[in-house]
Parts: C-alpha cells; structure tokens; sequence
C-alpha cells in the first residue's frame, strides 16, 4: 500500500493539526510541500484535487479527502483502537458535542486572533486591534471551558479524543503573543497544558511538519 500523502505547506496552521493526529496514531506519511505563496494552490492542477484552492488535502492511495477535521476523522476512523472517536453512543454523543463546541465557539475567534499572530512571528504587519478584540471574544467562550473542564479532564469526558486535538495549532498561537488567556482560568490551564504537551505537538515544533516514516 502506498504511504499516505499530506499535500500542504509545512508551516500552515491546518496542515499541523493534520500531521498531529497523523503523529498521535503513528501513521507514516510523505508531506508534499505546497508553495502557497506563489499560488500553487490555485492552480488548475492543485484545485483539479481540492476545488477551493486550500490547504490540506491527502491522497490516502488514490482516495483523496479536504477539509482539515475530515481528514482528522478519517484517519482516526482507520485507527478505532486508539479511542480518538469514540464507538459507544453516548460517549460518541458527547464527543460531537466537544467537537461542534470547537468549530463554533473556538474556531472563529482563536482562528482570527491565531492568525494575525502567526503574521507577527513571521515578521509580518499584524493587526493588533482584531487580536484584541477576538481575544476577548475567546475569554469569554473560554469560561464556558472552565465549566466543563472543572467537572471532567477533556472537553468529552475523562478520555482524550480527537475533540481536544481539533483545538491545536490555534491554541498556542492564541498564547504566544504575551497573553496569559490560555492560563488564567486553573482548569483551562492544566488542559492546555497537557496538550501542548503532547509529543505529537512537540515533534514538529523546529521547521514545521516534515516527512515522517518512523516513529
């Protein structure tokens, strides 16, 4: 079988949350580096694969599969061992819910503030107003956070899922920028913590996502 192939740009945001949970299940993968800043991904042939000219997508031996969190499913579905999603229906029940709680009241404002951020690291013009005002916006979801991580250690229950996972890369972005919103609040804190952790977060932090054929 051939090995699964991530087409994406090594420092994107969304093609690390992929190659983290491809890391957190040790599935070998080649990265074939996308050059995003001179439009390859607007291509004839880049968007022939995936139509909206974004980044990631995979080609899992001939299947090919966009969109960041159904990739993520996808390659968490292959591996049911690894309890990343949930099989029995409440817990997979509850395990959506932590997963649409990330796409609705995290994504849109760490997703903004991350990448402005990221513009900053970059040496780039970052528009400190929208980090402002959407992390403010985020401290106050974040409280919701609090509530459910004081009764449980994930954001599903006492097992880690690939709900906790979704919340990477944008939740060091959110904290590198001299705000303590990631640590303020004792349960959001030792969540945090224990994700940014992981060594499946750690193994690309120098020079972004690589190859990786070995565990």
């Amino acid at each position: 079988m051939a090995i699964l192939k991530l087409y994406g740009a090594s420092q994107a945001t969304c093609t690390r949350r992929v190659a983290t949970v491809l890391h957190e299940l040790k599935v070998p993968f080649e990265l074939v580096e996308v050059d995003i800043m001179n439009g390859e991904h607007k291509t004839a042939a880049y968007t022939q694969k995936q139509p909206f000219g974004q980044i990631p997508y995979i080609d899992d031996d001939g299947f090919i599969l966009y969109e960041t969190r159904a990739i993520c499913r996808y390659i968490a579905a292959k591996h049911p061992e690894s309890g990343l999603i949930p099989t029995d229906p409440k817990a997979n029940a509850l395990f959506e819910q932590a997963a649409s709680v990330e796409v609705s009241n995290w994504d849109p404002s760490a997703s903004k503030a991350g990448v402005e951020l990221m513009r900053k690291g970059f040496g780039m013009v970052c528009d400190q107003a929208v980090v402002d005002a959407q992390l403010e916006i985020l401290d106050k979801k974040l409280e919701g956070y609090e509530a459910i991580l004081s009764k449980q250690r994930y954001v599903a229950g006492d097992s880690f899922t690939l709900a906790d996972l979704f919340h990477i890369p944008y939740a060091p972005l959110v904290a590198s920028g001299g705000s303590d919103i990631m640590t303020r609040k004792p349960n959001v804190a030792r969540w945090y913590n224990e994700l940014v952790a992981r060594p499946s977060w750690l193994a690309y932090q120098d020079g972004g996502v690589k190859t990786t054929v070995a565990y």
